[in-house]
C-alpha cells in the first residue's frame, strides 16, 4: 500500500469517526424538591386555603436530549399555574450556567389543585418567597440533567385511555335555568353540572383519550425517563389543607414500579405532563356520584395510567440517534378588559357586603383587578421536534378539540401539547364555545384573552411546527 493512499484512508477514519461523534445521541433526567412549606395558600380554589399537611412531595422532573448539534431540555413541575416571569429567570439561570437557548427549554405545570400558590388567581395571593424558589429548583432540575448527558436510546409511542376522562361542559334540556354569576341567563353550557342529572343532555365538546409515551434508556438497556402526557384536568379528592402532586405524581411513582426502576444510580425519572384538558375531567357525568375515600380517585387514574404508558414503553421502536431542534415565537394577543361602567358596577357592589367567598362578589373583584390588565399581553409559544414526534407548548389551560386539531394540521407521524406551559394566560376556549358560555368563558384572571385567541395560537403553532420539519 502506497504512502498516499494509507494518507487517503487515515483521512476517511478520521472524518468517519469525527461524524460518527457527531451523531452520538445522549439524553438526562433529574428531578428537584419543590415541596412548600406549611401555611402557603393552595392555587385551585375559588377561595383561600392555607396548606396544614404535606401528604406527598411535589417535584420539578426534567430531561434533556441532545443530538450532538441541538439540546432540547423539558422540565414540567407540580404546580397548579405559574406566571411567565417564573419560568423566564429559571431559563435566564440554566443559559448563564450551561448555554443552553432559552427557546429550547419547554416548562410547564401539572395542574395539580394541590399546589402552592404561586399566580395570583381568585381569592388566592401567591408568595413571593416560594415563587422565587421555585425558579431556582426550575432551573436545578434542568441543570442536573444537564449534567446526567450520557449516551442514550430514544423511542416514543401512544396508547389509549378512554375510561377515565370526561368532557365537564355540558349542554342542559331548554328551560333548565342556567346563571351565571352576573344574573345572567345567557349560557348554554354548565361545568361541573349536578352528575346523574335528568337535565344533562349532551357534552359540549369532545375528549382526548391519548396517552403519549416518549422514553429514554442507557445503552444497555437501563430505564433513564419515562414522559407522558395525559388531557385531564386533575383528580382532587385529597382532603382539606392538603399539598399533593395529584395523579400526576402518583403516576410518577407507579411508573417506577412497574419499570423496576428503583434507586437507580443516575435515579429514573418518570413525567406526566398535562395535554389539552381546559374543559375535561376525571368526572362521568352520565353516572350518579359515588363518594369515594381521599386520594381513591387519583390512584385509580394513576394506575390506569402507567398500565398504558408501560405497555407502550414495552412496544416502543429504539433509535440510536434522532434530530432534536426548537421554535419558539412570542405573539401578543387582546384582553377582554371590563368596560369602565362595569368596572364601577363591580366596585359598587363589593362596598355593599363585607361577603367575599359568594361568586358573583369573587367575580366582582376579579372584574375590578382586570381593569388594570393591558391591552395586550405577550404570549410564548415552542414547538419542539424529536425525530418524527412534535410537541407543542402552550401557556393556557387549552379545550380538548383545540389540541385534536393540533395533531390534524402537524406534518409529523404523532404529535402531542403540553399546556400550562411557559405561562400562565387563562382558559383557552374556541370561539365556539366563547358562545356557548360557562365557567371556562367567564371573564376573569382566570379567562380573558380575546375570542379569537385559540384561532391565533393554533396557526400560530402550525407554522412552528413547519420550522422545526
Amino acid at each position: 500500500m502506497n504512502s498516499r493512499l494509507i494518507f487517503t484512508l487515515m483521512i476517511f477514519l478520521c472524518f468517519s469517526s469525527s461524524s460518527f461523534a457527531a451523531k452520538q445521541f445522549r439524553a438526562g433526567a433529574a428531578t428537584a424538591n419543590i415541596s412548600p412549606w406549611m401555611g402557603i395558600s393552595i392555587n385551585g380554589n375559588m377561595t383561600d386555603q392555607k396548606g396544614t399537611n404535606l401528604h406527598d412531595q411535589l417535584h420539578a422532573r426534567a430531561i434533556v436530549l441532545d443530538d450532538g448539534e441541538n439540546r432540547l431540555a423539558i422540565c414540567v413541575a407540580d404546580s397548579c399555574l405559574i406566571y411567565r416571569e417564573i419560568f423566564e429567570e429559571a431559563k435566564k439561570i440554566i443559559h448563564a450556567r450551561s448555554g443552553l437557548p432559552v427557546e429550547n427549554i419547554l416548562m410547564s405545570a401539572t395542574h395539580t389543585h394541590s399546589a402552592p400558590a404561586v399566580v395570583s388567581i381568585y381569592q388566592s395571593e401567591a408568595n413571593k418567597e416560594y415563587q422565587r424558589f421555585l425558579s431556582l429548583r426550575l432551573a436545578d432540575a434542568v441543570l442536573q440533567a444537564i449534567n446526567q448527558l450520557a449516551p442514550a436510546k430514544i423511542g416514543w409511542g401512544v396508547g389509549s385511555e378512554p375510561r377515565q376522562v370526561f368532557n365537564r361542559r355540558w349542554k342542559l334540556r331548554p328551560g333548565v335555568i342556567n346563571k351565571d354569576p352576573w344574573g345572567r341567563t345567557n349560557d348554554l353550557v354548565k361545568m361541573n353540572p349536578p352528575a346523574g342529572s335528568a337535565d344533562l343532555l349532551d357534552p359540549a365538546g369532545p375528549t382526548d383519550p391519548d396517552v403519549p409515551v416518549v422514553a429514554l434508556k442507557s445503552l444497555d438497556g437501563k430505564p433513564i425517563a419515562l414522559l407522558a402526557n395525559y388531557s385531564m384536568h386533575y383528580c382532587g379528592g385529597v382532603g382539606a389543607a392538603t399539598y399533593s402532586a395529584d395523579y400526576f405524581g402518583a403516576f410518577c411513582d407507579r411508573v417506577q414500579q412497574r419499570l423496576a426502576a428503583d434507586r437507580q444510580d443516575p435515579p429514573f425519572v418518570a413525567i406526566m405532563s398535562n395535554g389539552t384538558s381546559g374543559d375535561c375531567n376525571n368526572i362521568n357525568f352520565r353516572d350518579t356520584p359515588v363518594a369515594e375515600p381521599p386520594f381513591a380517585r387519583i390512584n385509580r387514574v394513576a394506575n390506569a395510567l402507567a398500565d398504558v404508558a408501560t405497555a407502550v414503553y414495552g412496544k416502543i421502536e429504539w433509535h440510536d440517534w434522532v434530530p432534536v431542534k426548537s421554535a419558539q415565537q412570542e405573539i401578543k394577543l387582546g384582553v377582554r378588559r371590563p368596560k369602565q361602567g362595569e368596572v364601577e358596577q363591580a366596585r359598587m357592589a363589593l362596598d355593599k357586603t363585607t361577603a367575599r367567598n359568594l361568586l358573583p362578589e369573587i367575580y366582582a373583584r376579579e372584574t375590578v383587578l382586570l381593569a388594570d390588565f393591558p391591552e395586550q399581553v405577550p404570549l410564548t409559544l415552542q414547538a419542539h421536534r424529536i425525530g418524527d414526534l412534535a410537541i407543542a407548548a402552550i401557556p393556557c389551560e387549552v379545550f380538548a378539540e383545540i389540541g385534536l386539531e393540533l395533531k390534524k394540521r402537524s406534518p409529523f407521524q404523532q404529535a402531542f401539547t403540553i399546556e400550562l406551559a411557559n405561562g400562565y394566560n387563562g382558559y383557552l376556549p374556541t370561539p365556539t364555545q366563547h358562545k356557548l358560555g360557562g365557567y371556562e368563558t367567564w371573564r376573569s384572571r382566570a379567562s380573558y384573552l380575546e375570542v379569537d385567541a385559540s384561532v391565533k395560537i393554533v396557526d400560530t403553532i402550525a407554522a412552528l411546527f413547519e420550522r422545526v420539519k
